[in-house]
């Protein structure tokens, strides 16, 4: 390296540094002073005319006085700012012999001055004796008895080599061990394996030291074979640090390299490596090495050896990490935290009310800060590092395991509607593909989100700023054996209370309690009776009958009035109706309201019922208490039901109450009863519906077969506010390969092919792999536009989560009463080509009334859209409807028609027929045949299919 790479120039030949490193008593490591280049250059200078007392390597004995030199330069210069220049090179040696200048005074100067050479008589006293640890054979030095005698004392050292930014070597004084630390809590990026390199400075040959032969064309040592082979194995086995490795690695460099540090000794790991935390002066402050490295993105937390360090510290490593990954700061300049279907989950609390317990380890809690009504009001939380027994799937004849039951009805108890402190740690991305929810065409894996979640103590008031005022929910679940502590790998991130999780499953295996017991585990069988016939339900009538009000549990609220009930005095499980009492069917105004209030009111809760009869269906029918309150009351009170006369006012329990409070909700116009004019009981229906009618301006941004389309809502603010902060976005630079890894499910940035534009898009499809390449390709969603396609990993950015977590834009809509074939149909791509030319390009802005809405098919090839609108969609200024186009030109049937639809619905159904009965007449596309539908459509003959259209 040529001087000038070294250091700032200031006068010919001169150049400025700051030492470094000081290896002997005449030798300095002296790096640059710059700030652009990280680690800057360096260089080792030998202090001109000058030999110092050689510091022992191998025989473990220094010259006279060789530890005493090197520690007067070393206090010297260390970490000061020098002139230096280089007086001359010897090649054969590759040493820069050279001048050093400690501000005016000559460095080589003082060290002869302080009388730094062989000194008759003083010679014994002065050489050090090695301890077996530097002796290349660490095992002599009996590790656990050394930590057990030094474990949380300080010990004072000397660092003499740092490996990595968080591995260093370092003499402990005053017995000069010298010994391999890891720092505790952290881990910095590798620094590759390189290499070997020539030595610096040769040492001096002692009497058994065999002779090293040397060429006689150059002066260097002749290599053996032997050496040859393992020299070639180094070479062939080299690896370049990891991204920012370097950079951990100078930074501990110049804060500790030869400097006093204290060490405090944590523990030690299986290979007898020990583990401690690092301190080092910084004025009268003494700064911990592990929280700067960690809060300047040089290194992460580190789980298995933060748990051998207090829990203070621990909390410091925690929350320096989280402040290094939002700020992106090095290391973590192309961290996308994992997207979820709430808010970002990392080093977030929030309060709010248990409304369903799903199993042993998983809750769903309505969040006290968002509205009632909300669609994010509950939100889905595991809880951190402990696994409970699957609760199983019926649908896929997957029984509960044992204890599964036993853990649910735990928490059911213990948390139904109580109020809940919950902590959110970290996310992971599960596989779903064999799971429950596996639908065809559904993505592969979910987010999901882990928390500590305390049971508030509701007679103390919680301490500001701390929610950890109660219970921790799922060390209840781990003593009382209805759960196992997850062994999380090294890498992982677990639960801030890991250490008290494995203190309560101790007790629970040595107490042999639930799943630790030898015992066989306890055995239920419950009767389904939701899939009965009627014969069956009329049989278990009177049993329900016998007993005038009968306990039960409400395991889940199919609608506002209809209920999945477990009867435990009958081990089964019945569906539950309530006598005269009618809430909004699915789809219908309100209807999602009622089901929200039930929910919050008495699911998962003890009730009371008194049944009634049975239909023919067979669900039973009857009424329901809780806390003594009859539920019907509620729901007419809210406004979200009615009476319905055709039941028997005298046989339904409470019916003056009933009475009262639907006339209650009818006088202050609540909810379904909004449009009621006294006097026009029937009236209502259609007047409610027709200004529940949502009108919208969209843009169709793609549209696809079976008379599918996606649309963007027109002046919506969201859509205004997502393209303000993509174009904020700094698009230039190409992702990193190695720390850029899109994966399933991911959302990113990619480029649109057909006009270059960058937009938000969901990864359908990824290369198989850890690491992803410039050679990759993605197939990706645009989750705001509804397009699909395929692009190279050079089109892909990540996104911040400020952008990602909003939902897409993009809403799936299907045109309300007719059916259009799909694709691989008859006319199905004639049908998608007129469907595109009306809705696509010139068509500009349409008006899309609202029908209905669709929750059970919101999936279009692997896509999460929510629920499907069923719109009537038209130009402004046009005399008649797309939906009626398509029918116009026999590209569409009309669907089977529901003799529950209004009056207005069924005048613009039958003007919709004449359009159908035209092209029929004229024998267009689909009709060309004849007649195709049948009274069943469902059972209606295929189509022929036209020969040459594919």
């Amino acid at each position: 390296m040529a001087p000038a790479a070294a250091a700032t120039v200031v006068t010919s030949g001169w150049l400025r540094g700051k030492v470094k490193a000081v290896p002997s008593g005449d030798s300095l490591v002296i790096m640059a002073v710059t700030k652009t280049t990280i680690p800057p250059p360096e260089k080792t200078i030998t202090l001109s005319s000058l030999i110092a007392p050689r510091l022992g390597r191998r025989n473990g004995f220094d010259e006279p006085f060789a530890w005493d030199s090197r520690e007067y330069l070393r206090k010297l210069c260390i970490g000061m700012e020098v002139t230096f220049r280089v007086d001359y090179t010897v090649p054969s040696i590759g040493r820069d012999f050279g001048s050093v200048f400690l501000g005016e005074k000559n460095v080589a100067m003082l060290v002869v001055s302080e009388g730094w050479a062989k000194v008759p008589g003083a010679a014994d006293a002065s050489i050090r004796k090695l301890p077996p640890s530097i002796l290349g054979n660490p095992s002599n030095l009996d590790v656990v008895s050394f930590l057990s005698e030094n474990k949380g004392r300080p010990i004072e050292g000397i660092v003499e080599q740092v490996r990595d930014g968080s591995t260093i070597r370092v003499y402990l004084l005053p017995g000069f061990q010298f010994v391999q630390v890891f720092v505790a809590g952290i881990q910095s990026p590798s620094m590759g394996r390189r290499a070997p390199v020539d030595v610096v400075a040769e040492p001096e040959r002692t009497a058994n030291e065999p002779k090293v032969e040397k060429s006689a064309e150059c002066g260097l040592p002749l290599i053996s074979s032997a050496q040859k082979l393992v020299s070639s194995i180094a070479l062939s086995g080299e690896v370049e640090p990891d991204p920012f490795g370097r950079e951990a690695k100078h930074l501990t460099e110049i804060r500790i390299l030869n400097r006093d540090v204290r060490i405090v000794l944590e523990g030690v790991d299986k290979y007898s490596n020990l583990i401690g935390s690092v301190y080092y002066p910084d004025g009268d402050l003494a700064k911990d090495l592990a929280l700067e490295l960690v809060e300047n993105g040089l290194a992460r937390y580190l789980d298995w050896s933060a748990n051998m360090m207090e829990e203070e510290a621990k909390r410091r490593l925690k929350t320096a990490e989280l402040k290094a990954k939002k700020d992106r700061l090095r290391m973590w300049t192309n961290f996308v935290p994992p997207t979820s279907d709430s808010k970002a989950v990392h080093d977030q609390n929030f309060k709010g009310k248990v409304v369903e317990v799903v199993s042993g380890d998983c809750i769903l809690v309505a969040d006290d800060a968002v509205p009632f009504g909300s669609s994010l009001v509950e939100r889905r939380v595991n809880l951190s590092s402990i696994r409970s027994p699957k609760m199983g799937n019926p649908r896929r004849n997957e029984k509960p395991a044992p204890y599964a039951r036993e853990a649910r009805e735990f928490l059911r108890t213990h948390l139904i509607g109580r109020q809940v402190d919950v902590s959110l740690e970290y996310s992971r991305k599960v596989s779903i593909a064999d799971g429950p929810m596996a639908t065809v065409g559904s993505a592969e894996s979910r987010i999901m989100n882990f928390g500590s979640v305390f049971l508030v103590n509701e007679t103390r008031p919680a301490n500001a700023g701390s929610p950890q005022t109660g219970v921790n929910v799922a060390e209840l679940v781990v003593s009382r054996g209805l759960g196992t502590v997850i062994r999380h790998r090294d890498f992982e991130e677990r639960s801030n209370y890991y250490d008290v999780l494995l203190a309560a499953e101790s007790r629970a295996i040595s107490g042999k309690k639930g799943i630790h017991s030898a015992k066989d585990p306890p055995a239920v069988h419950i009767t389904n009776l939701l899939t009965a016939s009627a014969k069956q339900a009329n049989k278990f009538l009177p049993s329900l009958q016998r007993s005038r009000r009968l306990p039960a549990t409400v395991e889940y609220v199919l609608s506002g009035h209809r209920f999945k009930l477990l009867i435990p005095k009958e081990t089964c499980n019945i569906a539950f109706s309530l006598s005269g009492v009618r809430c909004p069917g699915r789809g219908e105004p309100y209807s999602d309201e009622a089901i929200a209030l039930m929910r919050r009111k008495i699911l998962q809760r003890d009730v009371e019922i008194e049944v009634e009869t049975v239909d023919r269906t067979g669900t039973f029918l009857g009424s329901l208490w809780e806390s003594k309150m009859n539920i019907a009351v509620a729901l007419l009170n809210a406004g979200l039901a009615k009476l319905q006369t055709a039941f028997v006012a005298e046989r339904i329990p409470d019916y003056h109450l009933l009475a009262q409070a639907e006339q209650s909700a009818k006088k202050q116009k609540l909810k379904i009863w909004e449009n009621y004019v006294e006097g026009q009981e029937n009236g209502n229906n259609s007047a409610g519906e027709h200004k529940h009618k949502e009108e919208l301006k969209v843009l169709v941004t793609e549209v696809l077969g079976g008379g599918k389309f996606y649309v963007q809502a027109v002046g919506d603010q969201k859509v205004a506010s997502i393209q303000q902060k993509l174009a904020s976005l700094d698009l230039q630079e190409a992702p990193v390969v190695g720390a850029f890894n899109p994966q399933k499910g991911d959302i990113v940035l990619a480029q649109f092919s057909a006009d270059n534009s960058w937009n938000r898009a969901m990864i359908v499809n990824a290369p198989h792999g850890a690491v992803a390449s410039e050679k990759d390709s993605f197939e990706v969603f645009y989750i705001d536009f509804g397009n699909q396609e395929i692009v190279p990993y050079c089109q892909l950015r990540p996104l911040n989560a400020s952008v990602s977590m909003a939902p897409g834009l993009a809403q799936l809509c299907t045109l309300a009463y007719i059916k259009i074939p799909n694709l691989d149909e008859d006319f199905g791509l004639e049908a998608a080509e007129h469907l595109s030319k009306c809705t696509l390009g010139s068509a500009g802005e349409l008006k899309a009334t609202i029908e209905e809405r669709d929750s059970s098919g919101g999936k279009v090839r692997g896509q999460e859209t929510g629920p499907v609108l069923s719109v009537i969609l038209s130009a402004e200024d046009a005399d008649c409807s797309i939906n009626a186009t398509m029918l116009e030109n026999g590209l569409a049937r009309l669907g089977r028609r529901n003799r529950w639809d209004t009056k207005e619905r069924r005048t613009f159904i039958d003007q919709l027929e004449e359009y159908q009965d035209k092209a029929k007449r004229d024998r267009l596309k689909m009709w060309q045949y004849g007649d195709i539908q049948s009274d069943d459509e469902d059972t209606a003959p295929p189509n022929r299919k036209a020969g040459g259209r594919r």
